[in-house]
């Protein structure tokens, strides 16, 4: 059996991490950030396989998150899905799930959709 996936959650809110390290959890290893300027910090780190990453943030919004984590030559390849609630579940699927020029998915999307997402994102 080949090892779990692990997961990196950035969201300036601890409810949006809490609850999703406990939906994810039962597939991913889970590691969450709920300070946007210790992202890069930690993804170098904690090596994950992909970074769900909210785009709304204060300080550092998720845009900011995205570059720098494209400007490190040990982080760029790693795949990135934006979750944020400022797209509902309908313009997502409008967008076909592309939300600034990244994979993305609503927050208000089920958790089921959310996971597919991910392995769409992920390969697995």
């Amino acid at each position: 059996m080949s090892p779990r996936k692990k997961a990196l959650l950035v969201d300036d809110d601890p409810a949006v991490t809490d609850y999703l390290q406990i939906k994810l959890g039962a597939r991913y290893d889970v590691v969450a950030v709920n300070d946007p300027t210790r992202v890069l910090d930690v993804a170098r780190g904690e090596h994950p396989d992909f970074i769900v990453c909210d785009i709304d943030m204060p300080v550092m919004d998720g845009g900011a998150v995205c570059r720098a984590l494209a400007e490190a030559p040990d982080t760029r390849d790693i795949p990135f899905l934006y979750l944020t609630s400022i797209v509902s579940r309908s313009e997502s699927a409008q967008l076909d799930g592309v939300i600034g020029g990244r994979p993305g998915v609503s927050k208000h999307a089920p958790i089921g959709d959310i996971l597919a997402r991910i392995r769409a994102v992920v390969g697995t």
